[in-house]
């Protein structure tokens, strides 16, 4: 087996012995893998230079643990590619020029699919369907916003749908409407989208496969080798099945598979199927250890499940997914089938629903190291958080949510209203009381990228660095619980923490390339640290181009 030794750099401390040396004496320079594994660290992976195999010179860069995102979508990420890009665009007409010349481009198009508009463009964040009618006539077109909870379509995708005023409010969604009942051409939630989505063409085996393929290569560029995708529907399954024995995955992933309200009770011999399939085919790329549950929507468009009414809706307070009872039994269900328990939760009433069904299913299942997960947790009531400690959940952030960029301006904090607005995103508050936590990226809502999400984390500033003092600036957390967030803290929110997440004998060789030591970079400068190289098991997954030729490079890694 042979030997390969990282050296020329500085290798990121692992353990309290390992930090004290690295604070008190020399740094840590040397590295060696065998066999996708580390075999040494320091001064005992420098002995091993005589006998090394091969050599790779770091040029004095930092070789940190490779980064995981502990909630994503890749797949959909990837199929963002495959349609019109709207997701820079600024204005309306812009977004509407932008599909106008897809549509000619492609015009044996049955439909135009694209996605993800930023909603601050259109008041309160609903879009009109003649806005599209301008730009298409002929065509459905169907574009998801960026949270994906929200879509816009034109008049002809409602047509194709059979949605007018007589359509009944769906369960589970909402249609937005002119004063005379007709669709406005927004539609919120799941019950409302499906409603569009059942006609629209879905994409090839073969889309979906390149979308992964395309994905997971961005996200080793990134520094990423892991990834719990948060949203998988059976359907799904080919795609990942096919991408991994091809060897098209440049990233490890997690299926979650979603339970739905409706139709949970006769889900579970499919999850176990897909759950099987993917152990026979045997590939360390590919897992299926978890069911994931939306219970509620989004506060930018109300449907986050709050407990007291939203401040510029009075007679709202949100759309849970779920009723009570039906959560508690699909929740323990899916748990005494082994599956890990993801649960979206956005609002603070979501969130107390996520601990009630928790402590539901301890009682009925007896206690074992379950490490559900709560996500996004963006308003948290402060007597909630000791249940979280005491129900072992795993608190999954998105940092780059946590700033007071434009739709937090001007979409949350006016429904929120003060002073709740100032209860959101309470990483710090978590880590303090001592819940595991786990940084994610829910990409393609925001960025993939980790190292804006770190600075995020850190500072509580936009891009821009605003505001100077950090928005709710007690909440921001140091570098180094932010780094472990996004390495360790999602190792041990994926049961790996003895297999990966840190660089230390006996671990995986998951590792990253930095341009910095984030440890010593200002935390305004954090998002400028560049990602030179990314290895999994070993393996070269990217190479920045400057440096392909000084560092080796294996049959699948992405230049």
């Amino acid at each position: 087996m042979a030997l390969t030794l990282f050296t020329g750099g500085t290798i990121a401390p692992s353990g309290v012995l390992q930090r004290q040396e690295a604070e008190t004496g020399p740094p840590l320079t040397a590295l060696a893998v065998r066999d996708g594994m580390i075999e040494a660290v320091g001064v005992e992976a420098l002995a091993l230079a005589s006998r090394a195999d091969e050599t790779v010179d770091l040029d004095g860069g930092y070789l940190s643990a490779s980064f995981a995102d502990g909630h994503a979508h890749p797949l959909l990420g990837g199929l963002e590619e495959m349609g019109p890009q709207i997701r820079s665009c600024t204005s309306v007409p812009e977004i509407a020029e932008a599909v106008r010349k897809w549509a000619n481009a492609h015009p044996a198009d049955d439909w135009i699919i694209g996605a993800s508009y930023d909603a601050t463009l259109a008041p309160d964040g609903v879009f009109d369907a003649e806005w599209l009618d301008a730009a298409v006539p002929d065509r459905p077109v169907l574009l998801k916003s960026w949270d994906y909870h929200t879509v816009w379509v034109n008049s002809a995708a409602l047509r194709a749908a059979g949605i007018d005023r007589s359509t009944p409010e769906p369960a589970l969604g909402r249609i937005v409407r002119r004063p005379d009942g007709s669709p406005r051409g927004t539609l919120m939630e799941a019950g409302a989208i499906d409603l569009v989505l059942r006609v629209a063409p879905g994409y090839s085996l073969e889309d979906r496969v390149n979308a992964l393929e395309s994905a997971t290569a961005r996200y080793a560029a990134a520094g990423v080798t892991w990834i719990q995708d948060a949203w998988v529907e059976l359907d799904d399954v080919p795609a990942y099945l096919t991408a991994a024995s091809a060897g098209r995955l440049n990233a490890r992933i997690n299926l979650a598979f979603r339970a739905d309200p409706q139709d949970w009770t006769n889900q579970p011999p499919g999850f176990e199927t897909a759950r099987r399939r993917i152990r026979e085919l045997g590939s360390p790329m590919l897992t299926a250890n978890t069911v994931k549950f939306f219970l509620d929507g989004i506060i930018e468009s109300r449907t986050a499940f709050m407990l007291t009414p939203y401040t510029d809706a009075p007679g709202e307070a949100g759309l849970p997914n779920w009723l009570p009872e039906d959560l508690h039994d699909a929740m323990a269900r899916f748990d005494a089938l082994g599956f890990q328990l993801h649960l979206h939760a956005i609002g603070d009433a979501a969130v107390r629903m996520a601990l009630d069904a928790l402590e539901v299913v301890q009682r009925r299942n007896g206690p074992r190291d379950r490490r559900p997960v709560i996500a996004h947790l963006q308003v948290v009531d402060p007597n909630d958080i000791p249940r979280l400690v005491k129900l072992g959940a795993v608190a999954n952030f998105e940092p780059l949510w946590a700033c007071a960029d434009d739709v937090m301006r001007l979409l949350t904090i006016p429904r929120l209203g003060n002073p709740r607005a100032q209860l959101q995103y309470p990483i710090a508050s978590l880590a303090k009381a001592g819940v595991p936590l786990s940084f994610g990226s829910d990409w393609p809502v925001t960025g993939h990228h980790p190292l804006p999400g770190l600075a995020t984390a850190v500072t509580r500033q936009t891009a821009d660095h605003l505001p100077a003092a950090g928005w709710i600036p007690d909440e921001r957390v140091d570098i180094e619980t932010a780094l472990a967030a996004y390495t360790s803290g999602v190792s041990y929110q994926a049961f790996a923490e003895h297999e990966w997440g840190t660089l230390r004998p006996g671990m995986r060789a998951d590792m990253a390339l930095l341009s910095a030591n984030p440890m010593q970079v200002q935390d305004d400068r954090l998002a400028d640290i560049e990602v030179l190289g990314t290895w999994l098991a070993g393996r070269p997954t990217y190479l920045q181009r400057s440096r392909a030729e000084k560092l080796p490079t294996g049959p699948n890694s992405v230049t």
